[in-house]
């Protein structure tokens, strides 16, 4: 699926795969969703971690429009520390419930949203986002928290659901 280019684009894409998402893990019960699987990993962690991401890109945008230091992926960790940088979110989320972590998907997703329509075309893709170090857009930082997290998150889950993971 190629990247969205206009904030149009970017908002119909990101509303559609949230609800796809949504839909998916509405009935799924307690306990299916916080039985762990592969890697340790349960329907609950992925969900909580998307809503994470969410509020870490969105502090990255903050961050860069204020002239701070921005810190992708996380203050400390580096794009190849992700495996441990996940499993200790995992464990700083263990106490989340399973209906508090839809919650703060839903909550993630509005901000992300209200970000996005705040924002224009030239804001969303006129270029780099301030302080990423990289040529992406912050459309396209948007794009990669949210819709595509949520594509991403509902392809595991699909695979629970089957028995295949």
């Amino acid at each position: 699926m190629p990247a969205a280019t206009t904030k149009t684009d970017l908002l119909t894409v990101t509303r559609k795969d949230f609800d796809k998402l949504q839909k998916l893990i509405a009935d799924i019960p307690d306990d299916q969703a916080q039985r762990k699987r592969a890697d340790d990993t349960s329907i609950k962690d992925i969900i909580a971690h998307r809503a994470h991401w969410i509020d870490l890109f969105l502090g990255w945008y903050r961050d860069g429009q204020a002239g701070r230091r921005v810190h992708i992926p996380a203050k400390g960790y580096k794009w190849n520390d992700l495996k441990s940088y996940n499993a200790k979110l995992r464990k700083d989320q263990a106490d989340l419930g399973w209906q508090d972590a839809k919650a703060a998907l839903a909550q993630a997703h509005v901000r992300l949203t209200d970000l996005v329509e705040a924002m224009t075309d030239a804001q969303l893709y006129g270029g780099p986002m301030h302080g990423a170090s990289n040529a992406w857009t912050t459309g396209r930082w948007a794009e990669a928290a949210g819709p595509s997290h949520y594509r991403s998150a509902a392809k595991w889950i699909r695979a629970c659901l089957r028995g295949d993971a």
